[in-house]
């Protein structure tokens, strides 16, 4: 950035991608915003890297309804450099560099711009010698899986655990960790990514699209799964929960059109639960819980994105579009401001 441009945002304002109102993603704009103003417990934050996920589109779209200061920058998830502190901050200071997965929603303004206000309890520091475009790639992924596992599935060590779609973003990051955690890890994939979840951790892989699916999970786990995730949305209660053992647990985190046949009975006879959740709901001392797990992993380099593309800020739209047409097959987006 040149020395006028420079001028041009501490004085003026800064480039964003934002939103007029919920819409489809050739509404989203480029263009220039009142720079934000950290307010006492906020930190402002120089944006090195952000991503998209599609929680984001969901948030833009309106499928996920919460409240959105117009106009609203989009994006959740940001690495970046610590520029202002607000008065009653402490723990950080002016040039850290730090990270967020929490923008973009319930009143916050979004990650999607040279610059972000973030509130401090939302922010924790980048290990050092951590590629921020990495970090930023596996944030939101790798909190969701440790949420999934940890906090709503209630993971101990020594448990099998069954991940519905290994192979994409949130269903790697849930081999990993649960790997990381101790747990055996089977995982039904498409025969594509089967070679990716066994270098991920998983002890088995097994074809999602085999007719006999069904019975060959009961073989590899014959006392029942005490864990099971799928991430593909398809939530098929009726043939899962006959795969999970006494007092094994459902955790539901994608689907949200499915209405599937819940088979009540085999569920409270054997003490089952079933839990759902979204990441948009937890609390900043669960955010806090999951961001010390993924900094240790991201620093062992347990944690990495299968594939990156890279994009500009000005591309936040076309990223939106590609998203929600399925064209990224396991490939993050990284985008620069």
């Amino acid at each position: 950035m040149s020395e006028k441009d420079e001028q041009w945002r501490e004085n003026d304002g800064m480039r964003a991608a934002y939103i007029e109102g919920p819409g489809p993603a050739d509404e989203i704009r480029y263009g220039d915003l009142p720079a934000p103003r950290p307010g006492p417990t906020d930190v402002l934050v120089d944006v090195l890297a952000t991503t998209v996920n599609p929680v984001d589109t969901f948030v833009r779209s309106g499928a996920y309804p919460t409240p959105l200061p117009l106009p609203f920058i989009v994006g959740r998830d940001l690495v970046g450099r610590v520029t202002t502190l607000g008065p009653g901050v402490s723990g950080f200071g002016v040039g850290d560099l730090v990270w967020c997965n929490s923008l973009g929603h319930d009143g916050r303004q979004g990650s999607s711009a040279e610059q972000a206000v973030v509130p401090a309890d939302r922010l924790y520091r980048l290990p050092a010698r951590v590629d921020p475009a990495v970090a930023v790639a596996v944030l939101h992924p790798a909190a969701t899986a440790y949420l999934g596992l940890v906090v709503h599935g209630r993971l101990r060590v020594g448990e099998t655990v069954l991940v519905g779609g290994g192979g994409g973003n949130v269903g790697s990051a849930l081999v990993a960790l649960a790997r990381a955690a101790g747990a055996r890890v089977v995982v039904t994939a498409s025969a594509a990514d089967a070679e990716y979840c066994r270098h991920l951790g998983a002890a088995e892989v097994l074809d999602y699209r085999a007719p006999d699916l069904i019975g060959r999970l009961r073989s590899v786990c014959p006392d029942g799964f005490d864990l099971y995730l799928d991430t593909s949305g398809r939530n098929d209660l009726e043939s899962i929960v006959d795969l999970i053992g006494i007092r094994g647990r459902i955790v539901l985190l994608a689907g949200p059109r499915t209405r599937p046949v819940l088979p009540a009975g085999p569920l409270y006879l054997n003490d089952r639960t079933v839990t759902g959740f979204v990441i948009s709901r937890a609390t900043t001392a669960e955010l806090a819980a999951a961001a010390g797990t993924v900094n240790r992993m991201l620093v062992a380099g347990e944690l990495a994105p299968r594939g990156m593309v890279r994009m500009p800020l000005s591309a936040v739209a076309e990223a939106h579009r590609m998203i929600e047409q399925g064209e990224l097959r396991g490939r993050r987006v990284v985008i620069t401001p």
